[in-house]
């Protein structure tokens, strides 16, 4: 029997297999993978954002309703804990402007190495292309390997299999049916951090019109606000770039919307995403500008020369306004500054950048160790959390992989199974 099995080679469970072989216990780490890291080296391929520099208490407040359960995994291995911890491998951080937190050179590749010498250094032993089936009659780990099918048996077990999303890299929800036939409560996984299909003119129909897909797909809507539709915070609204898609949108902060939008489609058929597609200017500016007489001259025409508004933010009033809205100076100035637009349906779970649902916190004691199996613990994103983009998503897999493999190492001294 080895002490130690963690199953998945990404943030957490990494985090959870330090934890163990710096105390000295022997860790075997499976992977169905080639190589563990694969969805965090992909992470860091457009610049590795590893945190966040904002205060502890408004960075717990983005993980919403789970901020009270990842408060204890947060307080111990945070932020600024995380950069340190990253210091400690000799890889030096920067706070970008927008406060995000980067290691030099802005790539995963150089830190997951660091790393992996470090936790071969402490003993830790890798497997990979095992993936993981479940447990035998008998209480062994199941794997499928090349050479055929193991069996493991271990003293304690860290579950860190990852959500739903991009499934050639490993996370591929797999766990979600073999847990829950063991009476576990898993949340289904739903997408998060994700792009969504519009329905285009509020009219009842999916996606673009055939004409603005063609033009538009892959254009980006520049430096517009977007929010839920409803009574808002100012808080609530984001602003950047947002990307037309051949279906909808996406980009950064649609992102940062999906979930509300996401359980407003679940819960009503559709939800309305507005965009102020002009938010350098002022309502009373734009309704100016529009009211002012335009000649013989068109009103796109009419519209790039007193608001510079054209191309593809043109296009996208009139796929989304009816006819009689362009006749009205009030209501389409009220438009370019509060464009409703109606959104179908999120983009499938593979294409998210993450996912919400998992592991339920009720099944599971304050150290993440499931009820139902004393010794097996999990971490990372199968836990039912999510979190926007921009760090956030990487700590707390960090953090609760730490927190799961301080509960391994407890439970093993417990059970006077340590060296």
């Amino acid at each position: 029997m080895i002490p130690v099995a963690v199953i998945g080679g990404g943030p957490a469970g990494l985090m959870a297999a330090e934890v163990l072989s710096a105390a000295g216990i022997p860790v075997e780490v499976f992977d169905a993978m080639p190589s563990v890291g694969r969805k965090f080296l992909m992470a860091g391929k457009g610049g590795m954002n590893i945190t966040h520099s904002e205060p502890p208490a408004p960075f717990l407040a983005r993980y919403g309703t789970r901020a009270g359960v990842l408060a204890p995994p947060l307080g111990d291995f945070g932020a600024e804990a995380l950069r340190d911890w990253i210091h400690g491998l000799g890889i030096s951080t920067f706070v970008g402007s927008s406060g995000r937190v980067f290691p030099d050179g802005m790539k995963a590749a150089p830190l997951l190495r660091a790393w992996l010498h470090r936790l071969r250094g402490q003993g830790a032993r890798f497997h990979a292309r095992h993936r993981w089936l479940g447990w035998n009659p008998d209480g062994t780990l199941r794997f499928s390997t090349p050479g055929g099918e193991l069996g493991v048996a271990a003293a304690a077990t860290v579950l860190a299999l990852g959500g739903g999303s991009w499934a050639k890299l490993g996370s591929d929800g797999a766990w979600v049916s073999t847990l829950r036939e063991r009476g576990i409560p898993v949340a289904g996984l739903r997408p998060a951090n994700c792009g969504f299909d519009a329905a285009a003119g509020g009219a009842g129909g999916r996606g673009w019109s055939d004409r603005f897909r063609e033009q538009f797909a892959g254009q980006p809507l520049k430096s517009v606000t977007v929010w839920a539709a409803g009574r808002v915070a100012p808080g609530e609204r984001r602003s950047g770039d947002v990307t037309i898609t051949a279906t909808g949108v996406e980009g950064g902060p649609v992102y940062a919307l999906s979930a509300v939008l996401r359980d407003r489609i679940a819960a009503e058929g559709s939800a309305t995403m507005q965009v102020d597609l002009l938010p350098g200017r002022s309502p009373e500016q734009v309704l100016r500008e529009v009211a002012h007489p335009r000649g013989s001259r068109s009103l796109s025409s009419h519209l790039q020369s007193r608001l510079n508004l054209r191309g593809v933010k043109t296009a996208l009033l009139r796929e989304c306004l009816p006819p009689e809205v362009f006749a009205s100076p009030v209501l389409l100035a009220a438009a370019i500054k509060a464009l409703p637009l109606r959104l179908a349906a999120p983009r499938p779970l593979d294409e998210a950048i993450s996912t919400a649902g998992g592991v339920e916190f009720a099944g599971l004691d304050d150290h993440l160790m499931l009820h139902a199996l004393p010794g097996v613990f999990c971490a990372g994103e199968m836990l039912d959390w999510e979190a926007p983009t921009g760090g956030y998503l990487l700590t707390a897999s960090f953090a609760t992989g730490r927190w799961a493999g301080q509960g391994a190492l407890a439970w093993l001294r417990r059970a006077g199974t340590t060296p």
